[in-house]
């Protein structure tokens, strides 16, 4: 199995919590978030944009449209702000909280490797209507390795424990995702709620790293939700491509994450609109064929 399939946290506790988070970006009708650094006159504004490799301390601002810091937010998943990391070639992936001060700086520690990163905001201004996904980019100094996109696969290892992954990314539609988590070969039905779910899953768009819209299915405490050991999660893919996926869960005290890399499927057609679909085809068929007799001649 591929290295980037999944980590825990335990040796990352002192970074400021690491947790997962289900995408708000790009509400309605899955359109991608997270691709620019302002939005509705809300600008994601980082202290430093080259960065030292190694744990390193990261601030920054979530300036308004009055040009000021925010400091006031509306609570999503028991934080006020999410923050994601990840390379550029979708390896070191870190969801965290950051601590903000009075003044409305934000401050977090990060592991970095040298290269091209994407840091990520999932934020509810308060008084503002939805939450939003800002996106920056950041540089970190030194020798730049990338790494290949892990291959696409439908099983990922942490450790003791596996995470099996089941359902379709499906272009425009919204879809089930479902994942199975288990430890040496046994279910687990023990997932302890972590930020109000027993799971948390952030997509990115490979080529763009665009932030998907996901929604988890039910939380703790609904009386309908089991502990595991499956999660399931409504996700829109927004256009046809490849996909990482990346779940956090809590079991033991410890949360982990399992990675994936998701290719999207074909939408089923609908009977009722096939024999226009294939008139549809035929046409643009002899709409070519035209256009290549026009060019003979």
């Amino acid at each position: 199995m591929n290295n980037h399939s999944g980590h825990d946290h335990a040796s990352h506790a002192n970074h400021g919590g690491h947790g997962g988070h289900a995408g708000h970006a790009g509400h309605g009708g899955g359109r991608p978030g997270g691709l620019a650094v302002s939005e509705n006159g809300y600008t994601l504004e980082l202290d430093a944009t080259i960065l030292t490799a190694g744990v390193q301390p990261v601030s920054f601002r979530v300036m308004g449209p009055d040009g000021r810091p925010v400091t006031e937010f509306t609570p999503e998943h028991e934080k006020e702000l999410h923050f994601i990391a990840v390379r550029r070639d979708t390896a070191g992936f870190q969801h965290v909280h950051p601590v903000r001060d009075e003044k409305g700086t934000w401050s977090v520690e990060l592991a970095l490797e040298p290269g091209d990163w994407r840091f990520f905001t999932d934020v509810h201004p308060a008084g503002h209507d939805g939450t939003m996904t800002l996106g920056v980019d950041a540089a970190v100094a030194g020798p730049y390795d990338p790494r290949p996109l892990p291959e696409a696969t439908g099983t990922a290892r942490i450790g003791a424990y596996t995470v099996a992954l089941d359902g379709a990314l499906v272009p425009g539609e919204a879809s089930e995702l479902t994942l199975t988590v288990s430890r040496d070969g046994r279910p687990v039905t023990d997932l302890q709620p972590y930020l109000a779910a027993y799971g948390h899953l952030v997509a990115l768009r490979v080529g763009d790293l665009g932030y998907l819209h996901v929604h988890p299915e039910g939380e703790p405490g609904d009386g309908v939700t089991a502990p595991g050991p499956e999660i399931a999660f409504m996700a829109t893919a927004p256009t046809a491509g490849t996909y990482r996926l990346y779940l956090d869960f809590q079991h033991d005290g410890v949360v982990r994450t399992a990675e994936f890399t998701v290719r999207t499927t074909a939408a089923a057609a609908h009977p009722d609109a096939a024999p226009e679909h294939e008139g549809h085809e035929g046409h643009e068929g002899h709409h070519g064929h035209h256009h290549g007799s026009h060019a003979h001649h």
